[in-house]
């Protein structure tokens, strides 16, 4: 199960943090703001794509959009989503909780620099009604996620 994979994760790389459950499903940005109280900004989405032959997850602040170009740039190439069942492979977790943590395999994972904006954010923990609370400097610990800009300015 995913959230066993997170959990386990978790209680080696960072046992001072405890998955949130709720009664109410978690799966979307707005669903997970209101589900934890916070503005959809605040909720830490992984997103999962491919360059080539590469596969890697982008964590990103809620409300964030891909700006091609950055990416392009700082990927090598043009990126692509990958299919619902290649993330589900690649990280173990359903669609609605897919978070950088307890992953299947071993995947690059990058943080973008729009999650800075916050003290906390709550990415999934891997099933669709469960987050946790954390400082976007702890998920790049966690993760060995490298910090990119590649997400469009929020307030453009």
């Amino acid at each position: 199960m995913s959230i066993d994979s997170v959990r386990a994760h978790l209680s080696e790389a960072a046992p001072e943090i405890t998955i949130i459950e709720t009664e109410a499903s978690s799966a979307t940005v707005e669903e997970a703001a209101v589900a934890h109280g916070v503005k959809p900004a605040q909720i830490a989405k992984t997103l999962s794509f491919s360059v080539k032959d590469d596969r890697f997850l982008l964590v990103a602040r809620g409300d964030a959009r891909i700006d091609n170009k950055k990416a392009k740039a700082a990927f090598g190439g043009k990126v692509r989503m990958l299919s619902l069942e290649d993330v589900e492979t690649i990280t173990g977790h359903p669609v609605g909780g897919v978070c950088p943590f307890g992953l299947a395999q071993p995947i690059t994972v990058y943080c973008d620099v729009s999650l800075q904006a916050f003290d906390e954010v709550y990415p999934a923990a891997g099933a669709r009604n469960a987050a946790i609370r954390i400082t976007p400097e702890r998920i790049a610990e966690i993760t060995g996620a490298d910090w990119v800009d590649v997400c469009q300015d929020p307030a453009a």
